[in-house]
Parts: C-alpha cells; structure tokens; sequence
C-alpha cells in the first residue's frame, strides 16, 4: 500500500478528544467570576475555539489582564475529573488503522504542553504518535504556520506529503500557511459552513472518523 500522505497532523480538543463540554463550562465559570453574567450562549463562547487562551482573553475583555483572567480559566479546568474526557468514537481505530500502514501521526494544540501532558494526554493513542506541537513550542501560534511546520520538522516529513485534521477555521488556515492539505472534521461545534472560504475552505470535509482511511490510504476525496 501507497499511502497518499505520509503524515497526518490532528488538532486535540473537538478533534481527537471531545472536551467540547468542559471548555464551555469553563468559559462560563470565566464569565461569571470577571463580569458576573451567568449564562453565556455557546454562539458567543465557539467562534474562537482553537486560538490559545491569551489571545481569546484578549477579545472576550480587552483592556484586563489576561495572564490572571488566564488562571481563572485553568484554575477552573485543574478541578476537573480526567474521566470527564473521551475520545470520540471511531477516532482511536482510525489512528491506529493509519499508523499500522506506515503513516507518521502528531498532534498540533494550542494547549500548553503541561495541560496537554498532565491532564489532556492520557489517552489509548498515546504510544503511537511521533510527534506533538503544544502552544509552549512556539511564541506565534494558530492560524500562523509555525505550529504545523514544527511538527513536519519533528516527523520529518515535506508539507506536501502531510495532512492536518482540525476542527476550526484556526486549524485549515495554519495548515494552508504551512502548505499543507487540511481536513475539516464535521463534528466541530465551532466551524460552520459558512466559516468554510478562503484560506478556511478544507481541501477535504469528513462526517465520521473512518472515511479519513479514504482519503489518506486510498486517495479518496
């Protein structure tokens, strides 16, 4: 078998892992400690999923310090019981199915690598990736290129022979500034399709984990 890339790139949170729900929660917990509102709509608290946590302080309350609205937030998630996060279904098989064929798998997160070890990385996968990019590997982040290009050093694959598998508009658009194909997972909660355009558009869309086998095994798109 020919694989049509040699490496494939997943974002962590709503791609491999759904911890969609206590990211919410834990905006929420933000909202209400720094401004007191109590119910803030998933529409406001999705748009930037996939950014790191500085820069997303930065648009919900500008003008504060973001290093301690920071801590909130982590504070908030540090409580959290692991077994409160899942895979979602499928996906395990599917990278198991891909690194068996020879494909080279990273991980490209713009969470800190201390949260993404410590709490975030404990999964069934673990053992069979070659290489992971957390925002503490680099000061410029998602939508840039640097994020995808350091894990393509780590593996030692050319952009061309790579595919990225995210969940946001943050993800396509760090893979294309990389010159890499993208694929848009569509159990994101946070890429809809009118997101889809420009730089965004995903060279490929997939509705279950197993069609990624298609596209990267067997050339399908």
């Amino acid at each position: 078998m020919n694989p049509r890339y040699k490496a494939v790139l997943f974002d962590f949170d709503g791609t491999i892992m759904d911890t969609n729900e206590i990211i919410i929660n834990s905006w929420r917990h933000t909202f209400r400690a720094i401004t007191g509102e109590e119910d803030v709509p998933v529409s406001q608290l999705t748009p930037h999923f996939g950014e790191t946590l500085e820069t997303i302080m930065g648009y919900y309350f500008p003008g504060r310090d973001s290093q301690a609205m920071v801590e909130v937030y982590r504070q908030y998630q540090r409580q959290l019981n692991d077994k409160d996060i899942y895979m979602f279904d499928g996906v395990e098989d599917v990278m198991k199915a891909l690194h068996g064929a020879g494909v080279k798998l990273g991980v490209v997160t713009s969470r800190l690598w201390e949260s993404t070890m410590n709490r975030f990385y404990h999964f069934p996968v673990r053992d069979i990736l070659s290489a992971a990019v957390s925002a503490s590997d680099t000061k410029i982040h998602k939508p840039e290129p640097e994020p995808c290009l350091i894990c393509l050093e780590k593996l030692g694959v050319d952009a061309k022979d790579a595919l990225f598998v995210g969940d946001s508009r943050f993800d396509i658009m760090c893979a294309h500034n990389a010159g890499v194909d993208a694929c848009a997972v569509n159990w994101s909660i946070c890429f809809p399709r009118e997101m889809r355009a420009g730089l965004a558009k995903p060279d490929y869309e997939i509705d279950r984990p197993e069609e990624l086998l298609g596209i990267v095994l067997e050339g399908r798109g």
